[in-house]
């Protein structure tokens, strides 16, 4: 899915979770409404950790749940840069995500095997990847 996909998608959702990472190497998660506009996302009002925090370190993630109990979650990762009242982040990478049912082969008692995929994500392709 294009950028400008993006922003449709995100129209489908709410409020998200915006993460940031502080000096103390921990997330920073705060509850936001997020818009898209110009193609980025934007975030009014970060509070002042979320602006120091991005400040020191642009990588964040915002993360929508999904609007429906089987729905997908929109998780976006990209670069914020502060702009007056506004935290805009260019997405570098975006994905829909779900919980999937473990695989199981139907002649089998056996757990999956480690490493088996356990998880229903479509990647969205983003200009430029």
């Amino acid at each position: 899915m294009a950028v400008d996909r993006l922003g449709e998608t995100i129209a489908g959702y709410g409020f998200a979770y915006l993460l940031t990472i502080g000096d103390d190497a921990r997330p920073h998660v705060t509850a936001v409404s997020p818009t898209w506009s110009d193609g980025r996302v934007r975030v009014a009002d970060p509070g002042r950790r979320t602006r120091a925090n991005v400040a020191e370190r642009p990588q964040v993630t915002v993360v929508w749940p999904p609007p429906t109990p089987d729905g997908y979650s929109l998780i976006v990762d990209g670069t914020g840069t502060l702009d007056g009242d506004l935290l805009l982040v260019a997405a570098t990478r975006a994905v829909l995500h779900r919980p999937a049912p473990a695989p199981v082969a139907a002649d089998s008692d056996e757990p999956p095997s480690e490493g088996a995929c356990v998880a229903d994500c479509v990647e969205l392709t983003l200009p430029g990847s």
